[in-house]
């Protein structure tokens, strides 16, 4: 089963004091929605200009202090759907678009390729800002931008409370194993129950700790009084850099200008 503590190993990072967390918290938001919105404009079979955006994550992750490994892990758990659905593209766009040697590549597989960079610079990027910015200066940023206050406190209550969600799974499957010690896994035929199981207690679990909450003087507003700190130079700098990048690598196809260049240089 999923360990619960390490949910909540990317809120840990960002109580880190690397040059990436101690900018401003609207400048990081509003960089990773250029860098995601510059990501998903290109279409289908645009892999190869895709693949300088890789500088983004890669120059954040050095900078941020953080460990590679574990986002790859976070950002590589959106590829199967990404997979699962782009997978037909290679059934029904079989025509070649060139050749590497013998092989041909079709741009079915082009496509499926592409989505899957796609996905994982965009969860990369979503993941940064949450490793290196603590969530109350987040959840602050988005309602100060007028988000629906039942949105965000929908998923604040969400992200804190999850980890309740799966003690209660682990403990309701805990005891299913030791009474069935023959079953591997959940039977189809107690699949029903268990969910339902799961429903009551949950539902149960989240009205004592809402009870709780509002006993301890629970406010869904109470990130409004969180102070934002004052604007830097520094934050002026990185919204300059990531928006000339984007908008560079957006325009311009580098690797393409790149091997131009080496095959007019090389002999």
């Amino acid at each position: 089963m999923y360990q619960t503590e390490e949910l909540y190993t990317l809120e840990r990072l960002s109580a880190g004091n690397s040059v990436v967390h101690r900018l401003h918290p609207a400048v990081k938001i509003a960089a990773a929605v250029i860098f995601l919105i510059s990501v998903v404009s290109f279409d289908r079979y645009a892999l190869r200009p895709l693949l300088p955006f890789l500088f983004y994550p890669s120059v954040l992750i050095a900078l941020g202090e953080l460990p590679p490994a574990l986002l790859f892990r976070r950002a590589a758990l959106a590829l199967p759907f990404c997979l699962f659905t782009g997978i037909s593209n290679c059934v029904f766009e079989r025509e070649t678009a060139f050749h590497l040697g013998f092989l041909g590549v079709s741009f079915g597989f082009i496509s499926l390729c592409t989505l899957l960079l796609r996905a994982l610079l965009c969860a990369s990027g979503v993941l940064i800002l949450i490793a290196t910015t603590p969530w109350p200066h987040l959840s602050a940023q988005f309602r100060g931008l007028h988000v629906s206050g039942v949105f965000m406190t929908v998923l604040e209550m969400a992200y804190r409370y999850i980890a309740v969600l799966l003690a209660e799974v682990r403990s309701m499957y805990t005891a299913y194993r030791l009474r069935s010690r023959e079953a591997k896994g959940i039977a189809a035929a107690h699949a029903g129950s268990f969910v339902g199981s799961l429903f009551l207690r949950s539902a149960d679990r989240a009205e004592r700790i809402y009870a709780a909450m509002k006993c301890r003087g629970y406010d869904p507003e109470f990130s409004r009084t969180i102070k934002s700190p004052a604007l830097k130079p520094a934050d002026f700098l990185f919204a300059a850099l990531v928006s000339l990048g984007c908008i560079l690598f957006r325009f311009l196809d580098l690797p393409a200008l790149l091997g131009l260049l080496v095959s007019r240089v090389l002999p």
